[in-house]
């Protein structure tokens, strides 16, 4: 038993000699003759043996240039860095591009013959040898090239997501050493030194954190860049590899023996005469804090700068879910933290900046009311996304969970987007029932009767039959309709009981349609409209499942001209090569006739200009025409949406977004101000119009006061009544009956109207409590 141990010592002393000799021979040119030494090598024993597939080097990319890198993400101008991904902080720089000294301090610590020998320093192995087995002191003897070879098994272990493959890439045996000098000796007849040297120096590891390459380190420790490294800054850099922890400068309890690892690298290269007797007297004298210039370190969205984590986790979401970045969301993932990328986006810096103000200054995330506000804004005509704005600050840890000032999800976005299930807007619909009138061949000038009690078979189409029930509509203030009344003045008084009649007339499947063709999509399900038959007559006052980016892309439709794009994140992604990766298109297209919108925008005029319009409060400074619909939903959430032509178009939503049936927004103080009732003039409408004066202002946008001019055809007036299922052809005999109560004489109907004035020329002057109750 005892004479084991020794056995098993002198067969790996064997192995390791008869590599030496094979090694010795390839490197000085002796392949042929080395071939011979091979069945002596391999035949040794079983743990030499594991080292014969590391001869071809199957399924491992030793390439110097083929490393993982960081992706970063860009605002809009292509410039302005968000923030970084990455699993290894990493940037790839040419050899060329790291200095002369840094180059030189790697070279006098890790391997000072690394120029002259072939990949396997043959004098530091004999050294470490008899070192190791004679006086019984362990000593490495690697090589750069091993080194190499070794960062990058274990590299391709990580990758791979093979621990044991990681174990043996990094376990301190012989056969590990003997696979690593195999590999070295094809690396340098296949690799130039220049190659092998800029292949380590990128793939090293120099610090904590997953600090690796000196491109990053250069910026960690001294905020500078590899190719402006001084004599002292390379040292601390090439010093850090032997223990990367432990020799960290930027830990403070590390620095001393920072500092001695980097005399000994100074002393090194003034050994080997690459810093003259001066340079290294001045270097070793530097206290190495005073060097220091540490950068902090950070990834991901967490790390977003300019307030853009909401943002920034939109855009994650839209590169994990999008087919152009790979296959399966792995692949994705690790193209987005290992592909170098560089991501240019669609955000607007002063948009998303003042958007976070706006929505904080309306309601304090810390506020008592614990309500909250979700804005977001697109530009028209593109689909371009400019930013979003909430009451939060974007937080995806734990602690996050018990603090009302922070959160992960963005409620502003679908939820395959890492957003919510979506929300019922109220009014804000609106403006989509009078685009499907005028498709529909009306003019919004036609004179409705009106009721509020529809029966629900009077809005049947091919995808929706109705039924034996009625649907009861009001309007707010008076609680009652106003017969007759046309569609532009409904959507100006933002009266629903005239949206029934519409409805009712046009039927349900055309509402359906035409939001379909606006781009309205269920934010849980990403269903469309135009192909299911999952609605019903409320969807016409907005009791729908909608995110408040999708309604912003709407809006961003009358804002364009009737032009729709589906909402982008992404302008350019280009990969380490600098080749452009294909984004996801915006698809614009011309969707409604021009004619409509700019009816449409007339009479959303209306809403904000008339005395008893829903929505004044949302007039925009220094005479600018404004184009808005605010809008409630009962007493869970408020809105508003609108825009300035061709620039911009924000929809906000408010209210108690994770609980808003629990949590109403009613007989409640926010931000220190107490109302009874809240609707959209009293909160959303007012951060709307704050955030578009300020966007406005900052941006110096031009005011367009010709846009929203009424189309003829789509505007003409006419003294006759449209009654309520006028347009079908197959009304029963409730529908009749229905008709008939409602049809009052003309001077009933001119006294309801003046009474209905009246009353909003009051209400107006009481607190702009116009609203759309649901």
């Amino acid at each position: 038993m005892g004479t084991m141990p020794e056995k098993k010592t002198l067969t790996v002393q064997r192995v390791l000699a008869l590599v030496i000799a094979y090694i010795t021979l390839s490197v000085g040119g002796g392949v042929a003759a080395s071939l011979f030494l091979l069945p002596a090598v391999f035949g040794a024993n079983s743990v030499a043996k594991a080292v014969i597939p590391s001869l071809s080097v199957e399924g491992i990319d030793f390439d110097v240039t083929s490393l993982p890198q960081k992706s970063t993400m860009y605002a809009s101008d292509g410039t302005t860095k968000i923030t970084e991904f990455w699993d290894q902080n990493r940037e790839v720089v040419p050899l060329k591009k790291i200095s002369k000294y840094m180059q030189q301090a790697v070279v006098s610590r890790e391997d000072r013959r690394f120029f002259t020998h072939g990949g396997v320093d043959v004098q530091g192995v004999f050294r470490a040898f008899v070192q190791t087995y004679v006086k019984g002191d362990h000593q490495g003897g690697s090589s750069l090239t091993q080194q190499y070879v070794k960062n990058v098994l274990i590299l391709q272990a990580q990758q791979d997501d093979d621990p044991i493959a990681q174990y043996h890439a990094s376990e301190d045996t012989i056969a590990r050493k003997l696979r690593e000098m195999l590999i070295s000796v094809q690396m340098e007849k296949q690799y130039s030194k220049p190659e092998i040297l800029q292949g380590y120096l990128n793939i090293a590891q120099f610090g904590g954190n997953s600090l690796y390459g000196v491109q990053a380190a250069a910026k960690r420790y001294f905020n500078t860049t590899a190719d402006q490294l001084n004599i002292v800054q390379s040292a601390t850099i090439a010093a850090i590899t032997k223990n990367p922890n432990a020799y960290d400068p930027s830990v403070e309890s590390n620095q001393p023996e920072s500092e001695k690892q980097r005399n000994i690298v100074l002393q090194l290269m003034h050994e080997q005469g690459y810093i003259s007797d001066a340079e290294y007297q001045e270097a070793v004298n530097t206290p190495l804090v005073d060097t220091l210039n540490v950068q902090p370190i950070s990834t991901g969205c967490m790390a977003a700068d300019y307030d853009a984590g909401y943002f920034c986790d939109y855009v994650v979401h839209k590169i994990l879910n999008s087919k152009e970045f790979g296959k399966t969301s792995e692949d994705r993932e690790r193209l987005l933290k290992e592909g170098g990328l560089k991501i240019v986006t669609t955000l607007d810096i002063d948009a998303n900046t003042l958007l976070n103000e706006t929505a904080r200054n309306t309601i304090p995330p810390e506020d008592s009311s614990g309500m909250e506000i979700v804005m977001a804004s697109v530009k028209p005509g593109t689909g371009e996304v400019l930013g979003f704005g909430l009451n939060r600050t974007y937080d995806a840890t734990e602690a996050a969970q018990n603090d009302q000032t922070r959160d992960s999800m963005n409620y502003a976005v679908d939820r395959e987007d890492g957003g919510g299930m979506g929300f019922s807007i109220g009014s804000s619909w609106k403006p989509i029932n009078l685009v499907a009138w005028m498709e529909a061949g009306h003019s919004v000038n036609e004179n409705l009767q009106t009721s509020t009690r529809y029966s629900t078979s009077l809005f049947a189409c091919d995808r929706y039959t109705g039924g034996t029930d009625s649907w009861n509509v009001t309007n707010a203030i008076t609680n009652g309709t106003v017969n007759p009344e046309t569609p532009a003045l409904a959507l100006a008084r933002s009266h629903n009981t005239t949206q029934a009649s519409m409805g009712s007339i046009i039927g349900l499947c055309k509402i359906a349609d035409t939001a379909t063709e606006l781009g309205y999509h269920d934010a849980n399900t990403g269903e469309t409209l135009d192909k299911t038959s999952s609605f019903v007559p409320a969807m016409m006052v907005g009791n729908v499942n909608v995110s408040p980016l999708t309604m912003a892309s709407i809006f961003a439709v009358y804002a364009s001209n009737g032009v729709q794009c589906n909402p982008i994140a992404l302008k350019q992604v280009t990969d380490v090569d600098g080749n452009d990766i294909k984004v996801p298109s915006a698809n614009c297209h011309q969707a409604v006739d021009p004619e409509i919108i700019q009816t449409l925008a007339w009479a959303m005029n209306q809403g904000v200009v008339r005395p008893d319009g829903a929505g004044g409060v949302a007039q925009l400074a220094n005479g600018r025409k404004t184009f808005a619909k605010t809008g409630t939903h009962e007493d869970q959430l408020v809105t508003t949406g609108g825009f300035i032509p061709n620039q911009i178009a924000t929809f906000v939503l408010v209210g108690d977004v994770q609980n808003p049936v629990g949590h109403p927004i009613a007989n409640i103080a926010i931000n220190g101000q107490y109302h009874g009732y809240w609707d959209g003039s009293t909160i959303a409408a007012p951060a709307w119009r704050d955030f578009m004066n300020a966007y406005a202002e900052r941006k110096q946008l031009p005011i367009d006061n010709d846009y929203g001019q009424p189309a003829a055809k789509y505007s003409a007036t006419s003294g006759a009544v449209t009654r309520i299922g006028g347009g079908k052809q197959n009304a029963t005999q409730q529908q009749s009956t229905i008709i008939q109560q409602q049809n009052q004489s003309l001077q009933q109907q001119s006294q309801s109207l003046q009474q209905q004035s009246q009353q909003n020329d009051q209400q107006a002057d009481q607190d702009q409590q116009q609203t759309e109750d649901e």
